[in-house]
């Protein structure tokens, strides 16, 4: 007689790998999930929309044990009963297949949180580890974790990391082959469990286990209807329904209410077991700046200085030094000229030129060309005329707006990475309190400094509707992105202060009257202000890098083809001689009402696809003399106020919809030329010079 021998564990997860590969990370928001994901994929990295949402996910590849296996970083949760649709994707990830093998990373600070999502993928039966990461900052706060014992109240392998300095990145390796189910169960009021027990025969039989899904509908999951409608049908669907509603019935308290609070009585159990915190803790250095940042008073100087520093990295260094740099030693000197002679060269036809800072201005000898050399003097001026894709969009995408886009991005990750972004949400709840809004509305604004297109999108983690299209108004009516910004930071250095503070002073006034006024407007509610706060912490230059590349290389491969399609509309414009029609056709609004010369409607009409394009125009305007100050300041309000560019109108109209979208932008467009015609008229009423 013989007797089956059980495999080792580990050859248990090798097969599982081989069968299943590839690994989820899962956690709450902000427990360093995207960095562990970084060491495990290296550079195979791709980031996309998960199907029929705009969640981005990001996947990339990992060497395990000589096996190339898929990583997916998912959308941070709080629970797997989905409450945003970042949740609902995370859920969704789990629902659609059985990982190989399932990391959920949490932050050691905050272990009863991290505890409420181990119990539901408990609950779901399916196998993982667990990571405590950013152990440094919990000894940091005296607080002990007793990971033997966690290990074994759960069940699971637990590891402890501290990702930014990578340490601990082997034991999560072995944690991957190391996936056990774990032992941690709820235990729920009799009605409950009745009812989970009348559901479990009704639900589908799948990898995850019929008890979580019955749970997740006792909880009031109605984003699960879909998804079991094509596995058991309507009338199954239904008798889910009667019982949820009879054991509602029999007891007093939301059911939802319930499951959460029993989870947490089983949670709390385990934390006196494992987790020992400091009675007093007496205050760093670091606490003290946090405290500061967050004052109503003394919250005001901390953000003057950020801001000044700010200004002196990116306005400073970033539009004056790398820009003048760039613009006139690297393309004024050498690319642009070396460009237009091999072009000459390459593409003769009778012309002479000039070339003013590195830029072709054309001047034929002969009107009437044969038709050979019309094809070679419109594929010349296509490569290096006035708006040329080498001498124009090259310049503006690579020499004029990349640095300033570049020390941008530097500055915005020292301020993410700090933990000072949650202070100042922090700090101006009250303000934006006056506007139907609460601080977290200041994550989304200060993402608009970098791109409004993806800062609209981040509108996701405001909670009600209203809010969501307040804070997509504002965007699109007054953040300028980095690219814009940028411009007219470089613009800003030929003025004096009481003309920055003016363009300064208009906007946010704008902001906060339109966002007042709207908030009477649009019907819906606001929201109760909840916001976890991370510790102020100095910023890993490791992190800083690759955050920084990241971005720079979004923005090579997203924004700057787009300064080739504008100058390209540009080009066609102007060789159909649409760009004169439309100067004449705005020139009653650009002279009369904004008292701009007629070619400023020029840089109106880019700026729709593109706000830095339309704001680079204005710029080019200023550097040949052509606006006056109190012109280039009035100038300044009205692009800055313009219409969004169009990728952010397309974002507005998939986040908001069509009507919503359009009835922004026929807003913001009146609304900027009045704003302009009144600081026109008002600073040449009192006589106002810079």
């Amino acid at each position: 007689m013989s007797t089956a021998v059980e495999p080792p564990q580990e050859q248990h997860d090798a097969l599982r790998l081989a069968v299943h590969p590839h690994v989820v990370l899962v956690g709450n928001p902000n427990v360093g999930k995207s960095v562990l994901f970084g060491a495990l994929t290296k550079r195979y990295v791709t980031v996309s929309n998960y199907p029929g949402t705009t969640v981005t996910i990001t996947r990339g590849k990992a060497l395990l044990d000589g096996r190339r296996v898929d990583v997916l970083d998912t959308p941070g949760t709080n629970s797997l009963t989905p409450m945003s649709e970042d949740e609902e994707v995370t859920r969704n990830i789990l629902l659609r297949e059985p990982p190989g093998a399932l990391l959920q990373v949490a932050d050691a600070k905050n272990l009863r949180r991290a505890l409420i999502l181990s119990s539901q993928i408990a609950e779901m039966g399916l196998p993982f580890a667990l990571d405590l990461n950013m152990m440094d900052e919990a000894g940091d706060l005296g607080l002990r974790i007793d990971r033997e014992r966690l290990e074994e109240l759960l069940g699971v392998a637990v590891v402890a990391t501290v990702a930014v300095r990578r340490k601990g990145f082997d034991a999560v390796e072995r944690a991957l082959f190391d996936q056990r189910h774990s032992a941690l169960q709820v235990r729920y009021p009799d009605a409950i469990e009745k009812a989970i027990a009348e559901m479990e025969p009704v639900l589908p039989q799948t990898h995850v286990a019929r008890r979580a899904l019955a749970i997740m509908l006792l909880s009031g999951d109605s984003t699960l209807n879909a998804w079991l409608r094509e596995r058991i049908g309507e009338a199954a669907l239904e008798a889910l329904r009667k019982v949820r509603a009879q054991a509602q019935e029999r007891l007093r308290e939301p059911l939802g209410g319930l499951i959460h609070k029993h989870r947490l009585r089983e949670i709390d159990k385990i934390m006196r077991q494992v987790e020992v915190r400091p009675r007093q803790r007496i205050g760093s250095l670091a606490d003290t700046l946090g405290s500061l940042s967050m004052h109503p008073v003394w919250g005001v100087p901390v953000l003057l200085v950020v801001l000044w520093g700010m200004y002196q990295f990116v306005g400073v260094l970033g539009a004056g030094t790398l820009v003048d740099l760039l613009e006139t030693k690297v393309f004024g000197e050498h690319l642009s000229p070396w460009a237009i002679r091999a072009a000459d060269t390459l593409l003769p036809f009778p012309h002479r030129h000039g070339i003013e800072e590195g830029v072709l201005t054309s001047m034929y000898t002969h009107p009437a060309l044969g038709t050979g050399q019309e094809v070679l003097r419109f594929i010349h001026d296509f490569l290096v005329g006035p708006y040329g894709q080498i001498t124009m969009a090259l310049s503006y995408a690579i020499a004029l707006i990349l640095p300033i886009v570049a020390t941008f991005f530097i500055a915005f990750g020292i301020l993410e990475d700090s933990g000072y972004l949650p202070r100042l949400a922090v700090m101006v709840n009250r303000l934006f309190r006056t506007m139907g809004l609460n601080g977290k509305a200041v994550l989304p604004m200060v993402l608009g400094l970098g791109c409004d297109t993806m800062a609209t999108l981040t509108t996701r983690i405001l909670e009600t509707r209203k809010e969501r299209v307040l804070v997509t108004l504002l965007l699109a009516l007054g953040v300028p992105c980095s690219a814009q910004l940028g411009v007219i930071l470089g613009m800003m250095r030929a003025l004096s202060l009481s003309a920055t503070l003016v363009w300064l002073g208009s906007i946010f006034a704008t902001l906060f009257i339109v966002g007042w006024a709207a908030s009477k407007v649009v019907p819906g509610r606001g929201s109760d202000f909840v916001l976890e706060l991370p510790p102020i912490r100095r910023p890993q230059l490791g992190n800083m890098v690759v955050k920084t590349l990241a971005r720079i290389e979004w923005y090579l491969r997203e924004a700057a083809p787009l300064f080739l399609l504008g100058t390209l509309m540009l080009f066609l414009f102007d060789r159909l001689r649409l760009l004169e029609a439309i100067e004449r056709a705005a020139a009653p609004l650009v002279v009369g009402i904004l008292g701009l010369p007629a070619r400023a409607a020029e840089a109106f009409l880019v700026g729709f696809l593109r706000r830095d394009y339309g704001a680079a125009g204005l710029y080019d305007m200023a550097r040949e003399g052509e606006l006056n100050d109190v012109q280039l300041v009035v100038s300044m309000v009205t692009i800055t106020l313009f219409v969004p560019c169009i990728a952010n109108f397309l974002i507005m109209i998939k986040e908001r919809g069509m009507r919503t979208a359009l009835a922004m932008v026929a807003f913001i467009v009146p609304f900027a030329l009045v704003v302009g015609g009144a600081l026109n008229l008002g600073l040449r009423l009192l006589g106002v010079t810079f």
